[in-house]
């Protein structure tokens, strides 16, 4: 692989790669399905474009449950092809692809009714189970167990008593879902992809009724780029219907977006040693252990409103607050809460009027020659997704293209991650930094940690944690910028770290420092720095006044008083 280094001159090398020479595929959009299909259409030798509008896993990709799961309540719609495929990608991911980004966690499932619902629920849990160890790749989880009342409070002190008859324990795995999908657009970099952030599709190139490319404007510089390429992927997600209206083509499906907000609140709030999966009156509530954190989600409500930033309303809060309180023997409150976040799933519509029933499998169609659509799915299948889009769009290159090889593409840092994992004890005595800090950069960045270890090594000041965010070295924020293509401030406080959803402040305080940090490597002067800070402010007051609204109107319209991109 060469350099997976994406900063600004790469970024700028790029565009004008993609522009001076036909392309065999070019990817429009960088959610985890976009940037797991430059990965493969990378892998398979073919010369290979991604450009995205904002930034990697702006929009959903970065606002899921963090969850890596086969989908335990669609065996209760026997969808077991669904559930297969989710376990294989799962087993996967753990054992081979991502171990340093993905991990096991457990979760305790309260029964409510004696005999038959253990009866019920274990059955399936067997069955979840079952179909992992048969995939392959599932080996590496224990095997769920059935608990007892005062067995299951050992484990979760924060349950009533009165809130279960028993229950069971089962594991799944998570992940930083947007950390992941900035490790697979630079392992996509790695393997020769063109990769641009900021780069928005304005229009597609027709020859006749076929597309032959896209005009893509740099957000970032003002400049305009005819990007040529046989066969172009629309993997824009929530923004299906808007990319397919650029050549007025509808498609031949329809997406729906369906809201899911998330809380999270402290760990010593909630007295648990597992998380939690409860079932709701239209669907399921999980209790996610999240770091220092628990990540509380999630809704399913009907979105039609600003796609770029869906909006948490008051009532939301207020639902899943309502829910988890059920079950707590210590009511949380408002003022537990640290961070709200809001995502929209791409669901297919036409199956049910319910988003909660709407199908979670994917689609690919050719629409017109030359542009393939993929849309629907969930992260956890995101490879699958992007081989299904590269499979289709090579039946329309006139060239033999090697099959799909992501099965054994291991992502950027997980080669050699569980080797410095076992010497993390030397590396932290070498470094001068706390054990637990080089586990931190470890399940972070994998064995990339080495190049942040380097920043540190040259300047021992980023070394320091950052004032009021004390889980993330400065060296982070900088490592941000150089490497993982961090444009605005936005950018490292909102995905590359979790500091927007992680402190009360919700980012405000470091805010200046993290500026600060990123104009060295950026070149930004005083006045853009001030820029910057200000925009992130606003966009934090705006957030937070959206969810003192009552409901989806009122909460979009505050959420919009924010601009959306620092102006230059």
């Amino acid at each position: 692989m060469r350099t997976a280094t994406l900063g600004p001159a790469e970024r700028a090398g790029a565009l004008a790669a993609m522009a001076e020479r036909e392309l065999d595929i070019l990817v429009v959009g960088a959610g985890v399905v976009g940037a797991g299909t430059v990965l493969d259409a990378a892998t398979r030798g073919l010369s290979t474009g991604l450009v995205e509008a904002r930034d990697w896993a702006s929009g959903t990709s970065s606002r899921s449950s963090k969850l890596i799961h086969g989908g335990l309540r669609y065996l209760e719609m026997l969808d077991f092809a669904l559930v297969r495929e989710a376990l294989k990608e799962r087993g996967l991911l753990l054992e081979r692809l991502a171990p340093h980004l993905v991990k096991p966690v457990p979760f305790l499932y309260p029964l409510q009714h004696k005999g038959w619902e253990r009866l019920y629920a274990g059955s399936g849990v067997a069955l979840y189970d079952a179909m992992s160890v048969s995939s392959g790749h599932g080996r590496g989880l224990p095997v769920h167990r059935h608990l007892s009342r005062r067995r299951a409070l050992r484990v979760a002190p924060a349950l009533k008593k009165d809130a279960l008859v028993g229950a069971l324990q089962y594991y799944d795995a998570q992940m930083d879902d947007a950390r992941y999908v900035a490790a697979l657009v630079r392992t996509a970099a790695g393997y020769g992809a063109h990769v641009a952030n900021r780069a928005r599709v304005v229009g597609f190139l027709r020859e006749g009724e076929r597309v032959v490319g896209a005009r893509v404007r740099d957000v970032e510089g003002g400049g305009e780029y005819e990007v040529r390429a046989k066969q172009v992927v629309n993997a824009t997600g929530v923004w299906t219907d808007d990319t397919q209206a650029l050549i007025g083509e509808r498609g031949q499906f329809h997406v729906r977006a369906s809201k899911g907000i998330h809380l999270v609140v402290p760990k010593d709030r909630i007295h648990s040693s597992t998380g939690l999966i409860l079932r709701t009156e239209k669907s399921v509530l999980f209790v996610i252990p999240w770091g220092r954190h628990w990540i509380i989600g999630t809704t399913d409500t009907d979105w039609d409103l600003d796609k770029a930033h869906p909006a948490a309303s008051s009532a939301d809060i207020d639902y899943l607050l309502e829910h988890v309180n059920a079950v707590l023997n210590t009511p949380l409150t408002r003022d537990d809460v640290e961070g709200v976040y809001a995502g929209l799933r791409p669901l297919l519509a036409g199956e049910s009027d319910a988003t909660s029933k709407l199908s979670r499998e994917h689609t690919v169609a050719h629409p017109v020659p030359g542009l393939v659509v993929v849309a629907g799915g969930k992260y956890t299948t995101y490879r699958v997704m992007a081989k299904d889009a590269v499979d289709e769009a090579v039946h329309g290159l006139d060239t033999r293209v090697a099959d799909c090889v992501t099965e054994d593409i291991p992502l950027l840092g997980a080669e050699g991650y569980r080797a410095l994992w076992n010497s993390r004890a030397r590396i932290a005595a070498r470094t001068g930094l706390h054990v637990a800090r080089v586990e931190h950069l470890l399940n972070r960045y994998g064995s990339m940690a080495e190049e942040l270890l380097g920043l540190v090594e040259d300047d021992a000041s980023l070394g320091d944690p950052l004032t009021g965010a004390e889980d993330y070295l400065r060296a982070e924020v900088v490592y941000a910028a150089s490497h993982e293509g961090a444009r605005h401030l936005d950018d490292v406080l909102t995905r590359r770290t979790r500091i927007s959803i992680e402190t009360f402040d919700r980012g405000t305080r470091c805010a200046r420092e993290c500026a600060d940090l990123m104009a060295a490597v950026l070149g930004w002067d005083t006045d853009q720095v001030e820029r910057e800070v200000e925009h992130y402010c606003k966009r934090v007051e705006a957030e937070r006044e959206s969810q003192r609204q009552p409901d989806d109107l009122t909460a979009d319209a505050a959420r919009l008083g924010a601009p959306d991109i620092v102006p230059l």
